[in-house]
């Protein structure tokens, strides 16, 4: 079992509580252990740095340094996009130079050197390690799922900081869900923002990201979005409510795409059911029902694929049988004193 010590978040345990339940059923189903980090605190995510630098620099920095007291050689795993994004920008920063580590080591007033691996919830899962165990206990594969992989702006930007993935087309959640059984889409808006927290400053103006991005999603054929963060989950899942009541009353036909973590995903593909893996507390309540007809769809369709290879087998047995049979009788024919042998 790999150990990693874990930086669960603010929204761990509110609105992110999908996320942590399905992310901690496929952890033990594939031999993860996620040790929380003792008496971390907020990250401070972008809104530290709007009142301080040294507070956006500070916060993260504490708990990276209660980390190293856990334990130094171990990676820190942060689920959220926004506490990885601080985490690993107070890294940076302090890797940057000896006066930055000796101003961090003076704000948070511990032992602190800036050695510990920050990680999201991705690349623990995009590790070869982990991908085999995903490859041996899926149970249901995900056949029927059509997904768009929704990155957002904060797992893979800045380049510089995050140094993880493709910045404009990234492909590990991709890759993810198709160890699954899912078909991820090609579509264009896998990194565009969905607004932040500008959605509860700006609603009007800022539904109109979401909106984009629900319009590419279906246009390129998904029948749902995936995500790896909790402020994108819950402004998609959400916020499409109000989206869909101003596109009926503009005449316009309303989004049918449900939105989940890549984990409830995987923990559906694992054997997890919607309780279980927290799909039944969404926004959009047909969630659960959306989870139920696609697995029943694909396993439809995994039993005609076994048919159909079967019948493969078959044929290419029928085949190999018949030549075998023509080759046989060449011989004797070759042997036989009417074949001519001398």
């Amino acid at each position: 079992m790999t150990t990693y010590s874990y930086f669960p978040g603010c929204s761990a345990n509110s609105t992110g509580i999908s996320y942590t339940k399905s992310a901690d059923f496929v952890c033990k189903k594939i031999g993860i252990e996620l040790e929380e980090i003792p008496e971390w605190c907020c990250c401070g995510t972008s809104a530290a740095k709007l009142t301080s630098y040294d507070l956006g620099y500070a916060l993260p920095s504490r708990s990276l340094a209660l980390a190293e007291k856990l334990d130094a050689s171990r990676p820190i795993v942060a689920p959220c996009a926004g506490c990885y994004a601080a985490l690993k920008d107070a890294l940076v920063y302090a890797q940057a130079s000896k006066e930055n580590l000796e101003h961090v080591r003076d704000m948070i007033n511990m032992p602190y050197e800036a050695s510990v691996q920050v990680m999201n919830l991705l690349e623990v899962f995009s590790t070869q390690e982990a991908k085999d165990a995903l490859q041996q206990q899926i149970t249901k594969p995900l056949s029927a799922f059509k997904v768009a992989c929704y990155y957002g702006c904060a797992l893979v930007r800045p380049v510089e900081v995050c140094k993880f993935d493709d910045p404009e087309d990234p492909q590990s959640m991709d890759t993810i869900m198709r160890l699954a059984g899912a078909e991820p889409i090609d579509w264009s808006f896998k990194t565009e923002c969905c607004g932040a927290a500008q959605q509860m400053a700006v609603p009007k103006p800022s539904r109109v990201l979401i909106e984009r991005i629900f319009q590419n999603a279906e246009a390129n054929g998904a029948n749902a979005i995936v995500t790896a963060c909790p402020l994108c989950w819950m402004n998609l899942d959400m916020r499409v409510k109000a989206i869909n009541k101003e596109r009926a009353e503009a005449g316009k036909p309303a989004f049918d795409l449900p939105v989940f973590f890549f984990t409830e995903l995987l923990g559906v593909a694992l054997g997890g059911d919607a309780k279980t893996l927290g799909i039944d507390v969404h926004f959009q309540p047909g969630a659960p029902a959306f989870i139920d007809q696609k697995v029943k769809e694909s396993a439809q369709i995994e039993e005609e694929r076994k048919l159909a290879a079967a019948e493969e087998a078959r044929k290419l047995e029928e085949r190999a049988a018949k030549l075998a049979a023509k080759k046989q009788a060449k011989a004797e024919d070759v042997h036989s004193p009417q074949g001519g042998e001398q």
